[in-house]
């Protein structure tokens, strides 16, 4: 990755008894100036001017999180890139990859991308790299934003639920691919079928404040279809594919053969999809819709089948929050309410907690949290502690009791579907390019924690912008 700013980071050092590197856990000395990491060694007995990270904590590369909608410009309300970038360094996350929509306008266009890198530059605490977008409109014209450095381009299988970003159809899909195959870079697909979709148009979307009524309108079937239509393509094309936030675990097969036929296919969910069950949801509870929708537990078991054994490369927030009031739109309709889970700063905990509770390894999910969301956008040298990275740290509290208060977050609107859950492990403090950002440690009984400083994040394009790919 490549940054574009000149902000110049911290200098110091870092001692932990257990730092994950390499993927594993060890003793580490981690040695850092202005901001790049530029030495790893073992603990020696100096400790003058180092900062000790706690016994009961381990200390882990910044989080990366490829998977944000900011929303600003046009739909700011929703959120920003201050309130998103805050709560990101709250849940330990450094780098975000910030979506082609919900913004207005949407990143289309390289003008477009503009002003939204305009926006991020004023007030972004973490780094920020961005998705282009492909819409019917752009198609055969994408090359000018791969050029400006977009990591990839996103595309929507079915209606997007915004009128400003159309959806692709299977020709338009395959155009797509052949575009992006010729570019070296990657799509990125909302993978719905709208043929199998069963929403109701005879009662302008309502659906009643029943979750099963949503359930039903929007059936694996239709997730099924649309990843197999991008797997044939991205087989036939030879593209990069990736399959964003899978919810129906019954694919995990198509995507297992696909993946040992070496079609260039990755896969992320998403921490409500491993976390909560359809059984669990009450009804007129919106803040549970998302598209595609939370499933049923046995569903979910068979996700976390596909975390263990590797089938799915990288767990994200899929953050995509709007106003209380869109929310709550239609009076708990699940039809009418606006789609998307806020859950930005909470991700690792929630994720944590549920795998501790199945007798799955810590060391297990990092990947898919660091080097996995990393790897899926070509983030190089993001989610890891390594000689010549960026120094973006996060100390994490495996035990701590974390209950979470959606008024307490830090996102802009105090809505969550993990609202009032009570969760083990949490983000203690996270550093950026060396400078603490984030730090709960500092807020003594009944304080909030401590946000540190100016906005620092720098703004990221992908190398092929530079000419180093």
């Amino acid at each position: 990755m490549t940054e574009v700013s000149t902000r110049r980071g911290a200098s110091g050092r870092i001692r932990a008894a257990q730092a994950w590197i390499e993927g594993a856990f060890r003793p580490a000395d981690i040695e850092f100036e202005h901001g790049v990491i530029t030495g790893i060694s073992t603990p020696g007995s100096g400790i003058r001017g180092t900062t000790i990270v706690p016994d009961d904590a381990v200390l882990l590369p910044g989080l990366v999180d490829s998977h944000v909608h900011v929303n600003e410009p046009g739909r700011t309300e929703w959120e920003g890139f201050r309130s998103a970038t805050l709560a990101a360094a709250a849940g330990g996350i450094t780098t975000i990859v910030d979506m082609p929509l919900n913004s207005v306008p949407p990143t289309t266009t390289v003008q477009a991308l503009e002003i939204k890198r305009a926006a991020a530059a004023a007030s972004a605490h973490v780094d920020v790299g961005f998705w282009g977008g492909a819409v019917p409109e752009n198609l055969g014209s994408l090359r000018p934003l791969h050029e400006a450095g977009v990591y990839g381009f996103k595309c929507f299988l079915s209606p997007s639920g915004v009128d400003e970003f159309g959806h692709l159809d299977r020709a338009q899909l395959a155009a797509a691919m052949e575009e992006i195959a010729a570019l070296g870079s990657r799509l990125i697909v909302h993978a719905e079928d709208p043929a199998l979709l069963h929403d109701s148009p005879t009662t302008g979307g309502a659906l009643g404040p029943q979750y099963g009524a949503f359930l039903a309108s929007r059936p694996a079937a239709s997730e099924a279809s649309a990843i197999d239509a991008v797997i044939a393509e991205a087989r036939r094309t030879g593209a990069r594919a990736h399959i964003l936030h899978l919810s129906d675990a019954h694919s995990l097969p198509a995507i297992r053969a696909a993946k040992a036929e070496g079609v260039a296919l990755t896969v992320e969910t998403c921490p409500h999809y491993l976390t909560i069950a359809a059984e669990e949801i009450p009804d007129g509870a919106a803040e549970f819709k998302c598209c595609p929708p939370i499933r049923e537990a046995s569903n979910r078991d068979l996700l976390w089948e596909g975390v263990v054994d590797g089938a799915i490369d990288a767990i994200v927030s899929d953050h995509s929050p709007s106003t209380v009031d869109l929310k709550r739109s239609g009076g708990g309709d699940f039809g009418l309410a606006w789609g998307g889970i806020a859950g930005l700063q909470v991700g690792l905990s929630a994720v944590w907690t549920e795998a501790r509770h199945r007798g799955i390894p810590f060391e297990r999910i990092l990947p898919l949290y660091t080097t996995g969301p990393a790897a899926v956008a070509g983030l190089e040298g993001a989610g890891e502690i390594t000689v010549g990275a960026p120094a973006h740290l996060t100390v994490f509290g495996v035990d701590d009791p974390f209950e979470i208060h959606a008024e307490e977050l830090l996102h802009k609107n105090p809505i969550t579907a993990y609202d009032r859950r009570v969760l083990t492990g949490r983000v203690r403090r996270t550093w950026l390019y060396g400078r603490t950002v984030y730090d709960v440690t500092e807020g003594g009984p009944g304080e909030a924690p401590r946000l540190r400083g100016h906005p620092g994040g720098r703004l990221l394009r992908a190398e092929w912008a530079t000419g180093r790919r």
